[in-house]
């Protein structure tokens, strides 16, 4: 029979304290890069919101461009999950194509998305971050490659440019959104017939 020792209980209790305080502190990050971006953030920003001061918040986070990397690639983890999930539940290569680009858009298109400026917000990043955040973003798109790869398009169609054609327009639907009309399945969906071109 194992023995409880009081200060493994203790230990334990303050490794969770940690853990819930490293998310709390990772959610305001990821607010505050959404709102501000990655050049108008800084760490004295978040540990005030945190309201974790000093050298107390280099205790839960490593340095800024590590936390933008990593609030950057869990946004697109969730992405490429939600995607995946939609486009398993389909079989016709073109209803993969129509779920997983609304899947996309409804993550972009959200009003108060967070996963939007993380995956756009390149242009304001050092070079070495910026290369991580590129070798992520790529696997991501190897989604959208194999879609593209399934569809019976003409043989004189490139599918590498009908891909970043295709990525290009739905990630910059944000920035010609607006709520009201036209849901982001109906923009997916006009943006599929579009370049179903029939």
């Amino acid at each position: 029979m194992r023995k409880h020792h009081p200060e493994q209980g203790a230990i334990e209790d303050g490794a969770a304290e940690g853990s819930d305080r490293r998310r709390q502190i990772m959610e305001i990050a990821a607010q505050l890069f959404a709102r501000k971006g990655y050049r108008g953030t800084s760490m004295r920003d978040i540990g005030e919101q945190a309201g974790v001061l000093g050298g107390s918040l280099y205790y839960h986070i490593k340095s800024k461009d590590a936390l933008f990397v990593e609030l950057h690639n869990r946004a697109l983890d969730a992405a490429e999950a939600k995607i995946a999930c939609s486009v398993a539940a389909q079989s016709d290569p073109w209803a993969r194509l129509a779920v997983a680009c609304t899947a996309l858009l409804e993550i972009q298109l959200a009003p108060n998305s967070l996963t939007m400026p993380m995956m756009n917000d390149f242009r304001e990043v050092p070079d070495a971050v910026r290369a991580q955040l590129v070798a992520r973003r790529d696997r991501f798109e190897d989604l959208f490659r194999s879609l593209v790869a399934d569809l019976p398009l003409p043989a004189d169609i490139d599918r590498s440019i009908y891909r970043n054609l295709l990525l290009s327009q739905l990630n910059s639907a944000a920035d010609w959104y607006r709520m009201g009309r036209l849901t982001p399945a109906d923009v997916a969906t006009q943006i599929v017939a579009i370049f179903r071109h029939e």
